[in-house]
């Protein structure tokens, strides 16, 4: 890293990472950071993932990324989203397409001057930021490696999230280089866990395989997370459609519900009664789903507390 930062990462700060794509870093970031912010902490989310789909989870604007990008090229302000979706509590910094320009902007001028790398711009960035805030979270895109190692070179802590198939767990592999490299310029950073992703509650065999696997990838380095979240093909479709986390979910789930009992109530009685149901939710039921997400996220913060407490 070059000349700039005081110290060697930005405390509370939680890189979601994978050298796999669709192994549920969005999914997490969102969700988990929901729950936080619901419990009451300062939770920002940073989606460095050019596709920006953090938006769509969250329920803003989808954004080309152009602010993030300006602002990286030029040290000003970060382009903070506060407490989206009327969330108290959790504010974010949208990405998008243009984001990536400036892995080319920084080439040319690593080049020329032999500065301002990647890690550099996003230290200056979020360092004024820190302080403000709980928790900060960041997405990350599974293919490009400058912008996973740069993340990784100001953040604490990196949770890997991986589904029970071999490409995703050959990710951690991918990952596991990356991890080293960036701890050369951040011998701070910790493995915070790995977070089983679409894994069918009742899946022990599949659960114990994927475990095991892990801790061979990774030799034994990294804890896995006792929670695993589930896969429920409904929630998925229906929080990217709405903007509305898994426990906004279970929620929106029984008051549907409710209606739909009115509904046949009053068709028993012979009364003309319209459900009021909310006509792009297709989730009947996401207890199981948010209770996942509520463990995996007392497990994080535990696990984060830890370090914490290592680091002093």
């Amino acid at each position: 890293m070059a000349a700039g930062p005081t110290i060697s990462y930005l405390p509370r700060t939680i890189v979601f990472a994978n050298g796999k794509g669709g192994v549920g870093k969005t999914s997490l970031v969102s969700n988990l950071a929901g729950l936080f912010a619901q419990g009451g902490l300062r939770v920002l989310t940073v989606d460095l993932d050019p596709q920006g789909n953090l938006a769509t989870d969250l329920g803003y604007p989808v954004d080309d990324g152009r602010a993030l990008f300006n602002a990286l090229i030029t040290g000003g302000p970060a382009p903070v989203l506060k407490d989206v979706g009327g969330r108290t509590g959790l504010d974010c910094i949208p990405g998008g397409p243009t984001f990536a320009d400036v892995i080319g902007v920084m080439l040319t001028r690593t080049r020329r001057t032999g500065e301002d790398d990647l890690a550099t711009m996003l230290w200056n960035l979020l360092a004024p930021l820190a302080g403000n805030y709980d928790l900060i979270l960041i997405d990350t895109p599974p293919g490009d490696a400058t912008i996973n190692e740069s993340a990784l070179s100001i953040a604490h802590s990196v949770v890997i999230p991986t589904r029970a198939d071999d490409a995703s767990v050959n990710g951690l592999e991918i990952l596991a280089s990356r991890f080293v490299r960036a701890r050369q310029t951040n011998p701070a950073l910790r493995l915070l866990g790995v977070a089983l992703f679409a894994i069918g509650s009742r899946s022990t065999r599949v659960t114990s395989e994927v475990r095991a696997a892990v801790e061979e990838v990774l030799e034994g380095s990294a804890p896995v997370f006792e929670s695993r979240i589930r896969y429920l093909e409904s929630a998925a479709y229906d929080q990217r459609a709405a903007g509305r986390m898994i426990h906004e979910l279970e929620a929106g789930a029984e008051q549907a519900k409710a209606a739909r009992l009115n509904f046949l109530r009053d068709q028993a009685k012979g009364q003309s009664g319209v459900a009021q149901l909310d006509p792009g939710m297709h989730t009947r039921n996401a207890t199981g789903l948010a209770e996942d997400y509520e463990q995996l996220a007392r497990e994080i913060l535990r696990r984060q507390a830890e370090i914490d407490e290592e680091s002093k």
